[in-house]
Parts: structure tokens; C-alpha cells; sequence
């Protein structure tokens, strides 16, 4: 068993940021009064005070996203890359989403399946709010949260019920020029005695879309159709909530997706489908707010029929996965102390349809986990947060090969407000992975030489952080310094499963947000040097990609006299060159600046229907985002180029 060591954390002192918003002054009864940052909010850390991002309601009303780079738009730390929804990578501060304990409605999910592909994620649609939390996560974030983590929270009855109402409905259209074509939602939602529901479906269709020098980009159609079910009934003190969500994208994509190549479609189907019963109280104490979560889960990714006479380019993955969590929260006077247990068993299929002497795969892994985390706000100024896990982790290869450890994880952060608005913290973590399996899908192109490796052990995360937040009446402003390694990843494949070196991202994230009396304006700009092994990456996809220095800028503004409401966001991204990206045979990443802007009017007689026309790369830019795959030089690779100019029309009724 390998075990962790302590982690010694010291407070640090910078200088304070945003002090020129300070010094600007609103009228009496007037401007917008913003939440201060503080590490602890309610029991729970703040994301934001620590360099993560928060998508909240008010921001998934304003940008109205149709997939996930429009979801992250406004948040220099997320880089997703361009393309269909199947292809599209997360990347937070340069890492991919994978190495974060991501969880839709507490629900873990899957890691990527495969290097071409891109990360498992819900339909924006049911969304109601996504937290990054980036570095030191918590805990109770879940097992292997080596990076952070990234929690969905979707939509139920109460979010969208009208004051006064048990019941209600929503339909949604719109429809958009260059391939975005036409989507469509429609739920229904209400509460009855004890009992409430939320179902929706989401469709879109459209057409593959022409990027800014006009070229159409194969196999970026849009194509998904999405479902969520929730269920509730609440008695006495207790509510039980089963809740069933699924997401399907079926289209001809191209052979690999994260690359623009001029090659002929396939057929392509991705699957998911989550089936969860939730149990909380409804009437906590100081010594019982208890949580209980169960889930079922399958990712399928499925594509037959690609090239006659070449097997290795068929195949189909599956994923299964059952597991839960109980856990209860103490009220300790100045916080609280959560704990619990977790678990999970998965099981992966991977069939190459290929006549070799091993066409099928299989492997499987199981964990079980215990935690406790504190978090506690004390009058004398310091925030605390602080915790630990224990977890057992067994993996069994395509051989039958049975590898099995333990190890603990720990992990602090503190702060302090060292003067009214000002705070200072550091925080740091050393996380226990079990064995990462990577991106599984490489089996497909495998035969029977892939082993694995005899001494393949546990991977291991070290993430340290510090920074200042500063907030006033009406701004908010944080400056976090990240250094976050990863030791131990899952390699290719190829032909060995073994452990790859130290991937690391270090680098500077800072964000402030302004607003009055009807708008708000917001800046964030990330830089992130990312590495393997002390080298420079160059932007060839995977676990991790080059980041460089980004930047975005959103403004929200009210028109109160016209029920108009506009706003735009402007995204920026430094040139990426050197000698990482050219003596991997790359070409230097372009630096580009790309707006996209909105108005939204809701007419004064009907108050339940919002009309909205979003324009999106107002400008027509060629461009690519930065966690792409950039152009190679020596492979004849061209990168996945994102939309060009992008106009759509949509309108939505509540009833």
C-alpha cells in the first residue's frame, strides 16, 4: 500500500487585485450587489474563491448554449475543442476532463473512451448549473478526483414552476444558418400532494457546417436527441427522487473526429443512459442530514460497416457501471464534517469486429471508498477546509490479468480575510488514483500482444494553489496561482498497458466580475504551461494539450423600457509557438479573437414567451480552439476548424 504523506500548508500574501473597480461609486439605490467571494458558502466551498468556474442559471439563461463550447464560452480555464458533439474535448487548465471526478446529479461518470473522440457529457440543454472546481478538489468530490472535478446539475419541477403554480410546461425552437438547422425541447413539470415529475426530450438536426474560409467541415452535423425523467415523492421527513436521463447522437462522422480530414463518413452511434434513486431528508437536525444515491449507467459507441476488407478500422465500445453513495453531514457549530461511503463497479467491451486472434476485450475495475471532509468558517476571519478518503481498487485486464491496492488521499485549503473584503488562501491535495485505464478504446486496433505490464501501479495526483479574492458592493475579483501534476496515467496501449511519466499544468488563472443596476461585465484570463515529463507538450489531443495564454470578456445589458436584453462575449487566444510544437513536426497555433452576441426581447403582453437571436463568430473568423488537435506538418493533419459566422432564431414558451 502506498501511502500519502502530510501536506503542510502555509498562507501567502499578494497583491490585491481590482482595487480600480473599487474606487468607482453608484448612485444611491442603485447598482447590483454581488455575493462576496468566500472559501466557505453555505456548508460547501466556493469554486470560484479558488480558481474554478461556476456556470450558474443566470449564465445558461444569457449564452443559451446548444453544446458544450458554447456551455464554457465565457471561462478562459475550459478549452473545448470544435466539431461534432461526439468529438468534442474538455480540457480545464489544460488537462482533460477525464482526470476529473465528473458527475451529472452526483452521478460519477465514465472516462473518455478514446483519443478521437471527445468527452462524455449531458445535453446543455436540461442543464441548471456546472461547477469546475479546478486543483485541490474535496473528499467527498468522489474517487480519483485528480485534477478537481466538474459537476452537472440538471433542471427539475421547482427550478422552472411560476410562483403559485403546481403545474407547467416549456416548448423551445429555434433554428440556425450554417448547418445548425433546427432543434426543438418540449418538458412538462409539476408537484401534486407528495409527489412531483419533470420529463423533457431535446432534438436537434442540422447540417455540417462551413468553418470561416467557407470550407465545410464532414461529419460535424448535428444530430443528438436527449432525454431526462425525474420522479419525486416526499412523506414525512423523507424524499425519494428516481431519475432517468439519455443521450443519443447517430450520424455519419468521419474516421477520427478530432481532425479535419477530407475523407469519406461513416455511420457512428453514441449512447448513454443513467437510471439513479436518490434518498435525502427533508427535515435535517445537527446530527442527520443524510444523502443516499444508487446508480446504473452504460456508454455505447458503436461504428460498423467503416471500410471493406479493413477490420481495424469497425468496432464497438460499451461501458457499464453500477455503484452509490451514502453519506451524512454533522453540523459542528462553525461548519460542518460530511461523511461516507462510495463505490462503483465497471465493466468495458471493446470488439474490433476484426478477424485477428483476440477480437474481443474486456476488462473491469471495482472501488470502494470512505471520506470525511470538514468545512468550517470561523469568526476570527479563516476558512477551512479540509478532509480525507481511504480507497481499495481492483482491475482485472483483457487476460485475466487481476491487479488489486489501496491508498489514501487528503487534502486542505485555507484562507484568511485578512481586511473587510480581502482574503488570502492556499490549498493544496495528494490524491490516490487506483489504476487508470485510460483511453480503453485503444483495444480496438490491439490483438493478442497487448499485456500488461507486470509492475503497472496505482497513478497519483499532487495539486497545490494559492491566491487573493477581493470583492466590493457591486465587483468580485480572484487571482489563483495552480500547479497540478499528474504522476502514473495509463499510456497507449501500445503494446504494453504501463505508466506513463508526470504530466503537469502550472500556471496563473484570474477573473473579475462588475455589475449595476441592469448588466453586468466579466473578464477571466488563464495561462497554462503544460508538460510531460518536464517537456512541452505540443497540441497533439490527449490527456493533456498546450494551453498558452486565454482570455474572455462578457457583458449582460438590460433595456428595461424595451424588455430587451443584449449581450456579447469575446474570446481570445495568444499565438502558441516554440519549439515544442515545431520539433513535433506542428505548425505554430494562431492566436485569434472570435465575438458572439445576443438579444433577447420578451413582449410586454406575454411575459412567458422570450424571443432570442444569437449570432455566434459575429465576425466569420477561421479559427481553432486550444485544446485541438493543431496542424501537422509531417502527417498532413489539418485541425478541426471551428463554425464560421453562425445566425440563429429561437423562441421559447412557458405554460
Amino acid at each position: 500500500m502506498r501511502r500519502t504523506s502530510i501536506l503542510w500548508l502555509g498562507g501567502v500574501s499578494l497583491a490585491a487585485m481590482a482595487s480600480a473597480l473599487g474606487a468607482q461609486d453608484l448612485p444611491d439605490g442603485g447598482g447590483l450587489v454581488l455575493d462576496p467571494i468566500t472559501l466557505i458558502a453555505d456548508g460547501q466551498e466556493n469554486i470560484e474563491a479558488t480558481g474554478g468556474v461556476v456556470v450558474s442559471r443566470e449564465d445558461l439563461e444569457a449564452i443559451q448554449p446548444a453544446n458544450v463550447s458554447e456551455l464554457f464560452q465565457r471561462d478562459s480555464a475550459v478549452a473545448v475543442s470544435a466539431g461534432s458533439g461526439p468529438s468534442k474535448r474538455i480540457h480545464v487548465l489544460g488537462l482533460e476532463q477525464s482526470n476529473l471526478a465528473v458527475s451529472v446529479d452526483g452521478v460519477p461518470q465514465f472516462k473518455d473512451s478514446w483519443h478521437h473522440s471527445g468527452s462524455n457529457v449531458i445535453d446543455p440543454a436540461f442543464l441548471k448549473r456546472v461547477e469546475v472546481e479546478a486543483g485541490a478538489a474535496a473528499a467527498d468530490a468522489g474517487f480519483a478526483a485528480a485534477a478537481g472535478a466538474v459537476r452537472y446539475e440538471t433542471l427539475g419541477a421547482r427550478d422552472l414552476l411560476a410562483d403559485g403554480r403546481s403545474r407547467g410546461g416549456r416548448v423551445g425552437l429555434s433554428y440556425g444558418s450554417n448547418g445548425r438547422g433546427l432543434e426543438a425541447s418540449l418538458a412538462s413539470y409539476g408537484v401534486h400532494e407528495g409527489f412531483d415529475w419533470f420529463v423533457m426530450a431535446n432534438v436537434a438536426r442540422g447540417d455540417d457546417y462551413e468553418n470561416g474560409n467557407g470550407r465545410t467541415i464532414p461529419g460535424s452535423e448535428p444530430a443528438n436527441t436527449g432525454g431526462l425523467v425525474k420522479l419525486g415523492y416526499e412523506f414525512e421527513t423523507h424524499r425519494v427522487e428516481l431519475s432517468y436521463e439519455r443521450s443519443q447522437d447517430d450520424a455519419d462522422r468521419v474516421v477520427r473526429m478530432n481532425m479535419d480530414l477530407a475523407s469519406d463518413v461513416y455511420p457512428l452511434k453514441v449512447t448513454r443512459d443513467t437510471l439513479s434513486l436518490k434518498y435525502a431528508t427533508t427535515a435535517p437536525t445537527a446530527a442527520w442530514d443524510p444523502e443516499a444515491l444508487f446508480f446504473i449507467s452504460r456508454n455505447e459507441y458503436d461504428r460498423p460497416d467503416f471500410i471493406p476488407d479493413e477490420a481495424r478500422g469497425d468496432f464497438a465500445f460499451e461501458a457499464q457501471g453500477v455503484g452509490g453513495v451514502v453519506k451524512n453531514r454533522f453540523d459542528m457549530g462553525p461548519g460542518t464534517v460530511t461523511t461516507g461511503i462510495d463505490w462503483s463497479y465497471n465493466d468495458y467491451r471493446i470488439d474490433n469486429f476484426g478477424d485477428t486472434d483476440m477480437r474481443i476485450h474486456t476488462t473491469e475495475t471495482m472501488q470502494v471508498g470512505a471520506f470525511v471532509q470538514g468545512r468550517f468558517a470561523f469568526d476570527n476571519g479563516i476558512d477551512l477546509s479540509t478532509g480525507a478518503r481511504v480507497d481499495h481498487h481492483r482491475f482485472t485486464d483483457w487476460n485475466g490479468m487481476r491487479k488489486s491496492d489501496s491508498g489514501a488521499s487528503v487534502n486542505a485549503t485555507i484562507a484568511y480575510e485578512f481586511a473587510p473584503g480581502y482574503q488570502v488562501f492556499a490549498g493544496a491535495s495528494r490524491t490516490w488514483l487506483g489504476y487508470d485505464i485510460g483511453e480503453y478504446g485503444y483495444l480496438h486496433a490491439r490483438d493478442s500482444s497487448a499485456v500488461t505490464d507486470p509492475g503497472y501501479e496505482p497513478a497519483t495526483a499532487r495539486n497545490y494553489k494559492l491566491g487573493v479574492n477581493a470583492s466590493g458592493g457591486n465587483w468580485t475579483g480572484n487571482l489563483t496561482v495552480f500547479d497540478t501534476r499528474l504522476d502514473g496515467l495509463a499510456n497507449a496501449y501500445d503494446p504494453l498497458l504501463a505508466n506513463t511519466g508526470e504530466y503537469r499544468s502550472r500556471g496563473v488563472t484570474a477573473s473579475a466580475q462588475y455589475g449595476w443596476g441592469s448588466g453586468r461585465a466579466g473578464v477571466s484570463v488563464t495561462r497554462a504551461d503544460v508538460s510531460l515529463d518536464g517537456d512541452d507538450l505540443p497540441p497533439a489531443g490527449g490527456e493533456a494539450v498546450p494551453i498558452g495564454t486565454v482570455a474572455a470578456l462578457f457583458v449582460d445589458q438590460e433595456i428595461p423600457q424595451h424588455n430587451l436584453t443584449v449581450g456579447a462575449t469575446w474570446a481570445l487566444a495568444k499565438r502558441l509557438s516554440g519549439d515544442a510544437v515545431t520539433d513535433a513536426g506542428f505548425a505554430d497555433h494562431p492566436g485569434y479573437g472570435v465575438v458572439n452576441a445576443y438579444a433577447e426581447w420578451r413582449p410586454a403582453r406575454h411575459e412567458n414567451v422570450v424571443l432570442r437571436l444569437g449570432v455566434d463568430n459575429l465576425l466569420d473568423k477561421a479559427y481553432y480552439e486550444r485544446s485541438s488537435y493543431g496542424r501537422n506538418l509531417e502527417r498532413d493533419v489539418t485541425p478541426l476548424y471551428a463554425p464560421g459566422r453562425t445566425v440563429t432564431l429561437g423562441a421559447t414558451l412557458d405554460f
